[in-house]
């Protein structure tokens, strides 16, 4: 493809759209003679649903990741969240731009929190990882498979077909939608997903031309905080069909990470916590996941595999 030219991959929901066209628009910004044109890829995660149920997180980036080997786009810009420990043999992650919000956010139809929710109430999430907190949390909730993207969600919400929805927070904020948030669930009370909040931006580890034009659009400490959690998800050997859980956060020049491995029906959480300094990130992950893995995790997670 051209110097001067790139093409962004991504998926065609709602907010794949916005989070290309924000990396579309940073990088134009940043390099005002570049040409910036997105390709629309269909992934098999669209096709068939929660991923949990699918396969794994691969279900959302196969696709795209196959057309950046193929030449067929120079970049892909995913939900850091869905992206497998492992990338594909060939291609690299380039940049993490500045994060949004890690925590999850409660969508309730009658503007109540989490522990003011009525009884039984039915709460709506694709997530185990929520699944498991939120028993924990209150275990006479009832929670549903929540499909269908996050219009379709806060629909059902709104229509009664769930009491309420656990959502994430970014997204929510990135389209314009966080009047609907009633809570944002502190992460000490329910611990997100590995990377959720930040933006990825992949390409082929051989292409320096499109590596030098993303990495403009870094943050360091979204990827110091990335660096852990990928470390922790990678040395658990775990994915999106597995309920676990960690966030990685700077304070006062120390890196605190967090980590939990349940049991979907909340009976048993294991949590860790392990702090250090930033330039130690990727060694915290792994000790983080050694601790977990020491009180059994390995059990937990054998069961989804």
């Amino acid at each position: 493809m051209g110097l001067d030219r790139v093409v962004i991959g991504t998926r065609g929901s709602t907010l794949a759209l916005w989070q290309a066209d924000h990396v579309a628009a940073l990088l134009r910004a940043a390099h005002p003679s570049l040409v910036v044109e997105r390709s629309i890829i269909v992934t098999t995660g669209d096709r068939t649903g929660p991923a949990w149920e699918a396969g794994g997180k691969a279900v959302w980036v196969k696709e795209i990741e196959a057309a950046l080997l193929a030449g067929e786009i120079d970049l892909a810009v995913h939900s850091l969240k869905d992206v497998p420990a492992e990338l594909a043999p060939g291609l690299v992650l380039v940049a993490i731009p500045p994060r949004a919000d890690a925590r999850d956010a409660l969508v309730s139809r009658d503007g109540v929190t989490l522990a003011n929710l009525p009884a039984q109430a039915r709460v709506g999430t694709t997530s185990l990882r929520r699944v498991c907190q939120a028993k924990a949390l209150r275990p006479d909730l009832r929670l549903e498979a929540l499909r269908g993207n996050l219009d379709t969600r806060l629909r059902k919400v709104a229509d009664g077909l769930v009491d309420a929805a656990i959502l994430a927070c970014a997204g929510l904020d990135r389209l314009g939608l966080s009047h609907y948030i009633n809570e944002r669930i502190p992460i000490e009370r329910m611990l997100p997903a590995i990377g959720q909040g930040a933006l990825a931006i992949e390409s082929r580890a051989a292409d320096e031309r499109v590596r030098l034009l993303c990495r403009v659009l870094a943050s360091e400490e979204a990827e110091i905080t990335v660096t852990a959690e990928r470390a922790l998800l990678h040395h658990l050997g775990a994915g999106c069909r597995t309920p676990v859980a960690g966030t990685a956060r700077l304070q006062q020049g120390e890196l605190e990470v967090l980590g939990l491995v349940g049991r979907p029906d909340g009976g048993i959480l294991l949590r860790e916590r392990l702090a250090g300094p930033p330039s130690a990130a990727q060694a915290l992950g792994r000790a983080l996941a050694e601790a977990l893995l020491a009180r059994g995790a390995d059990r937990i997670l054998a069961e989804f595999r």
